[in-house]
């Protein structure tokens, strides 16, 4: 049987300049294809799938959709798309602060996932939809979900719909191995199917054994397509895309040297004692101890929703449970009178839920500056002198290039390494890095375990969090594992 197109894509240029490829698009999608959409942060792979479904106005070209019968059909018929930002929507984070997470009123308030979807998408979801199952969440609010499983919701949400073709824009970021394990059988049952999958990947070694082609992107330009098998071979391609800038730059961080006499006298970052979080039935944590002696390196493990972002939360003071429990932090007794912010200020913070919080229209140098002050956007100015640090910080991270750019108007992947200076700008004494490498292309991933190897190296405490073993930086020698609550 020959195939057939079912998306096609012919010297398109978007009307607007600043979402624009360096030249006109043309690729087309055939019936048993399974596609790879592969390049560096920034490089344009988002801008790709947006224009191919439409997101932007052009102003030469077109876009093509077709049916089983090769009639011509909708774009929005035919392809649905996931991606990380579509979580915001779902836990509107748009109408929350980051903190609010913690705070949870009256249960009414907050959705379950089984409140957004209708009795027929609960019905095909127990069944066990496609061996992807999710039922273990249903009853679960959405606030309290982790990362991990908003994607897989989001996955499993965007097929209920029936889609001939599926974007899935980095989907193995946030899930541990098991989960990623499923998702590739899950993309096999998909392809059996009849439905085409196009992924949006950041790394070579994430492409599963699905794919038959790959498109390379560099600079907003669209490489000659190649069989799977060609690109994975092709390692000057390879390199060419994906550059080692670990090898090439020097690390020498932004730090001032300190005084003798302002080194810290703590013994314990933080010293927690039977900790137990539950909300409503759902018990999260419980009887968990964990001493953690300044200048410690921890890795935190665990699977999906078994607790790791509660328990930070308890130690960066944003879960209220923390007056609850029997926590000391900086040699300091929780409740005793200490602010809040006094803590926030000892602690450089990541994590995937304040990136979706973190969602503004502001200058990226802003977004950076603003970790002096602890605060979702910036609310106060900074110093030339802390200006200067911020762009410094950028700098080392290569996107100094950034730093009027809005923080909207960015790569997810951009938008983390902002973030990401972000943590380190104030010096802090602690570093907590949940999934910090998340939506890292293999070059920034490089990148950013050497900064981490090196801020440490001192009397530096880090807690680490990641479901890759790889991730892990070789400084870490001490390691957390937590069980999800039945």
């Amino acid at each position: 049987m020959s195939q057939r197109a079912i998306l096609k894509i012919s010297e398109a240029t978007t009307r607007l300049q600043q979402v624009r490829f360096s030249a006109p698009i043309s690729w087309e999608l055939k019936t048993g294809e399974q596609w790879a959409v592969i390049g560096r942060n920034g490089s344009g792979k988002t801008l790709f799938t947006d224009t191919m479904t439409g997101k932007y106005a052009l102003s030469a070209g077109e876009i093509l959709c077709f049916d089983e019968n090769g009639e011509k059909a909708s774009v929005y018929a035919t392809v649905k798309s996931v991606a990380f930002r579509d979580i915001y929507s779902i836990i509107d984070a748009g109408n929350s602060y980051y903190q609010q997470r913690w705070n949870k009123g009256v249960a009414e308030e907050v959705p379950s996932v089984r409140h957004l979807l209708s009795e027929e998408d609960i019905k095909s979801i127990e069944s066990g939809f496609g061996g992807f199952d999710i039922s273990d969440l249903m009853d679960k609010e959405v606030n309290l979900l982790s990362s991990g499983e908003l994607r897989k919701f989001l996955i499993i949400r965007s097929l209920l719909a029936r889609p001939r073709v599926l974007i899935l824009d980095n989907p193995y970021i946030g899930l541990d191995a098991p989960s990623r394990l499923v998702l590739n059988h899950f993309f096999e049952h998909l392809a059996q199917s009849g439905i085409s999958l196009i992924l949006v990947l950041s790394n070579p070694g994430d492409i599963p054994d699905v794919i038959t082609h790959v498109l390379p992107i560099q600079g907003k330009k669209l490489l000659p397509a190649l069989s799977k098998d060609d690109f994975l071979s092709n390692k000057s391609l390879i390199d060419k895309l994906f550059p080692d800038k670990a090898k090439s730059k020097e690390i020498g961080l932004p730090i001032k040297e300190g005084k003798e006499d302002s080194k810290p006298t703590y013994t314990d970052v933080a010293l927690l004692k039977n900790i137990k979080v539950k909300y409503g039935e759902s018990i999260i944590i419980d009887g968990l101890d964990w001493q953690i002696a300044r200048g410690d390196k921890w890795a935190l493990l665990g699977a999906n929703g078994s607790g790791k972002s509660t328990l930070l939360s308890l130690i960066y003071g944003d879960n209220p449970q923390g007056y609850a429990n029997d926590i000391t932090l900086f040699d300091r007794k929780r409740g005793s009178g200490e602010s809040i912010w006094d803590i926030k200020n000892r602690i450089g913070y990541i994590s995937p839920e304040m990136h979706l919080y973190y969602m503004k229209n502001i200058r990226c140098i802003d977004i950076v500056g603003s970790g002096f002050f602890d605060t979702i956007g910036l609310y106060r100015k900074c110093s030339t002198e802390q200006e200067a640090i911020a762009l410094l910080w950028m700098d080392l991270l290569g996107i100094g290039h950034l730093k009027d750019s809005s923080f909207l108007h960015i790569s997810s992947g951009e938008q983390r390494l902002v973030l990401l200076a972000r943590v380190f700008v104030k010096d802090p004494e602690l570093l907590i890095l949940d999934e910090p490498l998340h939506g890292l292309d293999m070059a920034n991933k490089r990148l950013v375990k050497r900064i981490v190897e090196t801020f440490c190296t001192c009397d530096k405490t880090l807690i680490y969090v990641t479901h890759y073993e790889s991730e892990i930086p070789g400084i870490v020698d001490k390691r957390m594992v937590l069980t999800k609550k039945k």
